[in-house]
């Protein structure tokens, strides 16, 4: 008899079923010496190393499994998925390829092929195997799940939740594919059903720590923040290691103007991942430093290391930019920025060529909309919105904070609710029409409710709104439009030393798209002025700091609000602030922030002088 009896291999099975793959190993092990030659039981015991986590010795006892036994299609694709997680794609790749030459009709291999491929970014050939799985097995909710995930990383986030749905549909309490339709629809701004998701995958694997992490995720852009915190505390209790949680409490304090907490949450996430280095520039944003510190230091010798990625390293290079400009090493400063920048756009593989076809898309559309949407459009009762907009960096957080200052004003942040419900419309992608316009203000209003905490009027302060002030102009005949402007130079220059979190400001990593950029904004809205010329306040940065009562009265009178003086204490407004300027903010009114980029002009070559 080359395998063990039937009944001893199927109580190895159950124990490893149970999860007690300590005391399946023993007892595989003690077999093996009676069954030298099972070949069955040397997968199994591969199998079992593999869920240690011991990919070396799995591997090892595939291949003897092969050894006896060289058409044996399971062990190959064992050892692929081995191989796999050892970070072997390509030897995995051919495992699962040996196991489906010796059993085309093996669906698991398929679907671990797509798996693998889908890991090295081949995501069309990821799909074109996870369909030849389901061609075999219709009913496997983990093809159909991994489908999902290749088309979410696609961006097909619609196609991605149906195959997150039949997965569901198949087998109801799959956590993870709850888990990832609650990624999915997180990422199409679709809150309210991502939460709903993700509570659903906790209450199937109460354990789930990445589904209360998300879900944080998820409430933190409701503005939810009671249940952020929660959910982030959650995530920590089920995995104290979690370096992500502790970065997103420190944000969250930051954004809360609690500094001193915000780095000890920082300084939990280097403790779990010294390498964390989103850590460390988001140390660097928040701390003055007054010589070459031991953060200084370190941060230096993980730039050092070859092994770190790109994304790691233009974290450093930002945060070491930032670090020399407080030592007043305005010459190192400059390199380091220069290198973040340089290394951020070839990360987004950013081209102005998009951007000015977009400028060019809304000038163009924006009379045919205005002549095909000729509604009359009755005010709401509410929220009503205040839009505050303009190039990033110009001061279009100070105004929110000043604005919200005022009792009848909630400050809603930025909101990306007029690109996502519009930017179809004001491109002209789709054809305007009276019903478009009308579900779009519907669409926008509903969720603008659900973030006014009972106030009739709520700030939206999306710079980038400027490119829609079109449709909002159509749309919203109620609301309010403040255009924020700053000096040119320190606006730019304000934006290039920056690293945006998100992956929408391309433009702001090269000296010469950030020119071109600032030539297009300015542009459009000389556009607008001479279209709605009438509903756009201007709003001079450097007079509101330099001539702050004036400035702010004239600001309060236009909103149509009576006045009060706490708009004249932005400081003292304790709402939390997400953009890079939410420590400026909880500082007075101060002059002289736009002269800073001249510490760096000698370096800029005269790069700003079309500016």
């Amino acid at each position: 008899m080359i395998n063990p009896p039937q009944d001893k291999l199927q109580h190895l099975i159950i124990l490893y079923r149970q999860e007690q793959f300590q005391e399946a190993l023993e007892k595989a092990e003690k077999l093996i010496q009676k069954f030298p030659s099972s070949f069955v039981l040397y997968n199994i015991i591969g199998t079992i190393n593999l869920s240690l986590k011991q990919f070396d010795t799995a591997i090892e006892s595939y291949k003897k499994a092969l050894n006896i036994k060289y058409d044996y299609a399971e062990a190959y694709n064992n050892m692929g998925n081995a191989l796999h997680n050892k970070g072997e794609i390509n030897a995995a790749i051919n495992g699962f390829k040996e196991a489906i030459k010796i059993k085309p009709n093996y669906a698991e291999a398929f679907n671990n092929l797509g798996n693998a491929l889908r890991d090295k970014e081949e995501l069309n050939a990821a799909i074109k195997y996870y369909k030849k799985s389901l061609r075999i097995r219709p009913n496997y909710a983990e093809a159909y799940n991994n489908m999902g995930n290749a088309l979410y990383d696609k961006g097909e986030l619609t196609a991605a939740i149906e195959n997150y749905k039949q997965a569901i549909k198949i087998k109801p309490d799959f956590a993870e594919a709850f888990y990832n339709m609650g990624n999915s629809l997180k990422e199409k701004k679709e809150l309210k059903a991502s939460i709903e998701n993700y509570k659903k995958a906790v209450q199937i694997n109460p354990k789930y720590a990445e589904a209360h992490y998300n879900m944080g995720i998820a409430f933190y852009e409701t503005g939810d923040l009671e249940a952020t915190i929660v959910n982030y505390k959650k995530s920590l209790k089920i995995n104290p290691n979690y370096t992500e949680a502790y970065n997103a409490i420190g944000n969250l304090l930051k954004a809360q103007g609690k500094i001193n907490e915000a780095i000890e949450s920082y300084q939990q996430a280097l403790k779990t991942k010294s390498y964390y280095t989103e850590a460390h520039y988001n140390i660097s944003q928040i701390k003055s430093y007054k010589n070459k510190d031991e953060h200084f230091v370190q941060m230096q010798k993980i730039l050092e290391d070859q092994k770190i990625t790109d994304e790691q390293r233009c974290h450093l290079y930002f945060a070491l930019g930032k670090a020399s400009e407080d030592l007043q090493d305005f010459s190192n400063s400059f390199v380091f920025f220069n290198k973040g920048n340089t290394l951020r756009k070839k990360l987004l593989g950013y081209n102005i060529s998009k951007d000015i076809k977009l400028f060019e898309d809304i000038k163009k559309s924006y009379p045919y909309i205005k002549k095909n949407t000729s509604i009359n459009i009755k005010k709401s009762n509410g929220p009503n919105p205040i839009f505050i907009l303009g190039m990033p960096r110009s001061g279009t957080t100070l105004v929110e904070q000043i604005v919200s200052s005022h009792s009848e004003v909630t400050g809603a942040g930025e909101l990306n609710y007029i690109h996502h419900f519009g930017c179809s419309i004001a491109r002209g992608t789709s054809h305007a029409s009276n019903e478009k316009i009308l579900k779009f203000r519907k669409n926008y209003l509903s969720e603008l409710q659900n973030r006014s905490d009972g106030n009739f009027y709520v700030t939206d302060k999306l710079p980038h709104n400027f490119i829609y002030v079109g449709l909002i102009y159509l749309s919203f005949p109620e609301a309010k439009i403040i255009h924020v402007k700053r000096n040119p130079s320190a606006t730019s220059w304000s934006n290039y030393k920056t690293f945006f979190s998100s992956n929408g400001n391309g433009y702001c990593y090269d000296l010469n798209d950030l020119v071109s950029y600032y030539g297009l904004y300015r542009d459009l809205m000389q556009f607008w002025q001479e279209h709605c010329y009438n509903r756009i306040y201007d709003l001079n940065y450097e007079n509101l700091t330099s001539n702050q009562e004036e400035e702010t009265k004239n600001l309060i009178q236009y909103l149509d609000l009576e006045w009060q003086d706490t708009c004249l204490f932005p400081q003292d407004n304790n709402r939390s602030v997400k953009t890079a300027s939410n420590l400026q903010i909880r500082k007075k009114i101060y002059q002289g922030s736009s002269e800073k980029w001249l510490n760096f002009e000698q370096f800029l070559k005269g790069s700003f002088d079309e500016l």
